[in-house]
């Protein structure tokens, strides 16, 4: 009697990959999520890399990396605009008490 082979998991760093880097985006875990998002969609493409008969998801993983990466860029977008947002109304106010 041989045992039948099982099929391929899918990598639960991949999964949570993608699940950090959309709830950077959406607002819930703004920088933390996206940071990890791309640390553990790296760390899964890697071990699927190593053992593609044993684990899926290179792509949900390439998806979390990808989506992590644009949550810090709209983060980052967001922050310049704040600044310069608040750094006019006190340039503003600076200029108006003289």
């Amino acid at each position: 009697m041989s045992a039948t082979p099982s099929a391929p998991k899918t990598n639960g760093k991949a999964i949570a990959s993608l699940v950090l880097s959309i709830l950077g985006i959406v607002g819930i875990l703004p920088v933390l999520g996206p940071i990890l998002g791309i640390i553990l969609g790296n760390s899964a493409r890697r071990e699927i890399a190593r053992n593609p008969q044993v684990e899926t998801g290179e792509g949900i993983a390439r998806a979390g990396v990808i989506l992590g990466w644009v949550g810090l860029a709209l983060e980052l977008v967001a922050l310049i605009c704040i600044l310069v947002i608040f750094g006019s109304a006190i340039g503003w106010a600076l200029l108006g008490q003289r």
